[in-house]
């Protein structure tokens, strides 16, 4: 069997989307060719779109009809603790307390942030509070409440990006954007899944934040794993084998078995798509902070193209900083 090249490139580029879907569906696998896709595989998890800009099911009433987005605004988080707070604590004091985790808190001040042209929101962070994965039942589609399997190590921190007024429009660009995440359903099935917001586009009416104001788009979601990943078998999207030695069988018969055995060793980067609405709770006028809730709608992983994707929903809150310039 043949051995893939160590000289073939491992980076990706990621597809940039564009306004489009609210909802995120299964992957669909059409025909595939006799043989497996060159390394360079790489596409996109289509999605339905949306009719104009306009959201036809806003995440932040869907969150709130599930319950997802109760207690958030009222109540403050066990361990709150502001910017100002968090840059006086030394490396020593943060590590092993888990504030690592959080999100800064934002003290109410002042009734509206403006946000001016060639303005930075800086310091964006986004800290989950609850994870729900769509599932099958004979009712139909249905969320169902998860199992956090991952150590505090799931906060997205430090983004940054553009921010412009009239309508306040926020590109991503830069930080720590992505987080490798699992949760196990009820029934004991783990679900991993690659937390994320990359080149996130929200966009909200007004020149201004302030309690209310909401604000949202759509996000980049890539592949849970990368091209340098080899499964069990050594199989691989770059590197190592290109087919499993222990089933000849099934490659052999040409009948059953085919369609499964081809998605297992045709590894494939998959890019999703998903879609994110925060609304703004808290504003701190002289500090330019702005915090408040969020709900997140995105595709799991899919094992390289084996699976298809299950719908993760997730509900929390959200911090930035308004750098004017």
């Amino acid at each position: 069997m043949a051995r893939r090249s160590f000289a073939v490139p491992v980076a990706a580029a990621l597809a940039v989307v564009g306004v489009g879907s609210c909802f995120l569906t299964g992957l669909p696998h059409g025909s595939q060719p006799p043989r497996a896709a060159p390394p360079s595989a790489e596409r996109e998890v289509p999605q339905p779109s949306m009719e104009g800009n306009s959201w036809t099911a806003p995440l932040l009433s869907f969150g709130a009809a599930l319950g997802l987005i109760f207690g958030l605004v009222a109540a403050q988080p066990a361990r709150a603790i502001t910017a100002e707070q968090f840059s006086q604590l030394t490396y020593a004091q943060v590590k092993g307390s888990g504030l690592a985790n959080r999100c800064p808190t934002v003290e109410s001040n002042g009734s509206e942030v403006p946000v001016k042209g060639g303005s930075r929101l800086v310091n964006v962070c986004f800290e989950p509070k609850s994870f729900a994965v769509e599932f099958e039942t004979d009712k139909g589609k249905e969320f169902s409440t998860t199992k956090l399997m991952t150590r505090e190590t799931y906060t997205l921190a430090f983004i940054e990006g553009s921010l412009d007024a009239n309508p306040i429009t926020f590109k991503e660009q830069d930080g720590m954007d992505f987080a490798a995440t699992t949760v196990k359903l009820p029934d004991g099935e783990y679900v991993p899944f690659l937390f994320t917001v990359k080149e996130l586009v929200a966009k909200g009416e007004g020149s201004s934040f302030k309690p209310g104001f909401t604000w949202g788009g759509e996000f980049s979601v890539p592949s849970y794993r990368t091209g340098g990943f080899l499964d069990p078998k050594g199989r691989g999207m770059y590197l190592g084998y290109d087919q499993a030695v222990a089933l000849p069988a099934m490659q052999s018969d040409g009948q059953s078995g085919q369609e499964e055995l081809f998605k297992e060793t045709n590894k494939v980067f998959d890019i999703g798509k998903g879609v994110i609405e925060m609304e703004v709770s808290k504003v701190n006028q002289e500090l330019g902070e702005i915090g408040g809730v969020f709900v997140s709608k995105q595709p799991s992983d899919t094992d390289m193209g084996a699976k298809a994707p299950r719908t993760v929903l997730l509900k929390g809150i959200f911090y930035g900083k308004v750098v004017n310039a």
